[in-house]
């Protein structure tokens, strides 16, 4: 890595640009566009924390990922989460609870996170903390979420808590989406995102992408007719594959570089929206941006995790703040690792690296 190269300045500017780039996407919604022009401030805010923090030796990321609940209510075919035990039934006995999640929100808004990407199972089956996450108004929270449960009561909550933006999961048209998600899902999800088109609430898509579908999600009529149906945020997801029978469905370097070329077309033609790549734009920010440098992963036990796809950990937040989390022995030794900044052209870097992880927590 460029030795003049700051990673807090670089992420910083990064995160202006999203919320730039959403409030010219949401100008003609006076809700909406109110809401944004005062979290550009709250942006600018936290990242003056960081900085302060940054000065003191303290590298603080500007994004969190938090996995509030295990549990779901659809069986997605070669599902990560479940194969990897994070997601399943009858497995929330060891969640965080929903007093500890405030905690966890008040810390990260102390420490100047600007987002929090609220994941599961499906987060919205543990509504208390979905309303929890609302009163934290400093923080942004992308709610990954596969839609169906996206009733008037949530459209409710949604409208009137900005900060709070639904990312619907699908996986191409009907037949791409129910195959993988269920017969009948595509039509809960384009129901749900009607709802909130009515009611002028921000929301997004995230697409899973796979060998199969990626012709499909890439292509201009695809993000058209999302666009149309009210979406102004697109995240496309590299699939990780469950087992050596699914590892075929998992991108590899040929359709990485397609998913680079076609997001770069995608991004001239609709330059109201904010098109991301997990975890493909990483390579563009110096390497793996895991345990800590850009973003690290609490899952709903409470461990802190160097990414979803990494799921280690030597210390959990029942016993520890954020602040001591971020400082957990697993992550310093990856980030003094050239493993985190070497050879990224794609794809999860610490997914394939999984051996060196689990020595690195070995030898503690």
């Amino acid at each position: 890595m460029r030795e003049d190269f700051n990673l807090t300045q670089y992420m910083s500017d990064g995160i202006e640009n999203i919320v730039k780039n959403v409030l010219k996407s949401s100008i003609k919604n006076p809700k909406e566009t109110a809401f944004v022009v005062k979290h550009v401030l709250k942006v600018k805010n936290a990242r003056n924390k960081r900085m302060m923090l940054e000065n003191k030796g303290e590298h603080v990321p500007p994004l969190l990922m938090l996995s509030i609940s295990t549990n779901c209510n659809l069986y997605c075919k070669g599902c990560y989460a479940r194969a990897n035990k994070a997601c399943g039934d009858n497995l929330n006995k060891d969640e965080l609870t929903e007093e500890r999640w405030k905690e966890i929100f008040d810390e990260a808004k102390d420490m100047g996170i600007s987002f929090a990407l609220l994941l599961g199972g499906e987060p919205l089956m543990r509504r208390g903390i979905i309303e929890k996450a609302a009163s934290v108004r400093e923080i942004i929270f992308p709610i990954f979420t596969n839609g169906t449960m996206i009733d008037d009561k949530y459209v409710k909550l949604f409208d009137k808590n900005r900060n709070l933006v639904p990312m619907i999961s699908i996986e191409g048209d009907r037949l791409q989406t129910d195959k993988r998600r269920g017969i009948g899902t595509y039509e809960a999800v384009s129901h749900a995102m009607n709802k909130l088109k009515r009611k002028d609430v921000l929301f997004g898509g995230s697409v899973t992408v796979t060998t199969e579908n990626i012709g499909t999600v890439t292509s201009k009529e695809f993000v058209q007719e999302l666009y149309n149906k009210g979406a102004r945020a697109l995240i496309y997801v590299e699939y990780v594959p469950v087992t050596k029978n699914t590892k075929n469905l998992a991108p590899g370097d040929k359709e990485r570089k397609r998913l680079e070329k076609k997001l770069q077309e995608l991004r001239t033609i609709f330059n109201a929206m904010v098109l991301l790549s997990f975890p493909g734009d990483e390579k563009y920010l110096k390497g793996c941006l895991a345990a800590g440098r850009g973003f690290f992963h609490i899952n709903a036990s409470g461990g802190a995790e160097p990414c979803p796809f990494s799921p280690y950990s030597d210390v959990n937040l029942k016993e520890c703040n954020l602040m001591e989390a971020l400082k957990s022995p697993l992550f310093r030794k990856l980030q003094n690792n050239e493993m985190l900044i070497e050879g990224h052209v794609g794809g999860c870097l610490l997914f394939e690296k999984e051996d060196k992880v689990k020595e690195l927590l070995r030898q503690q």
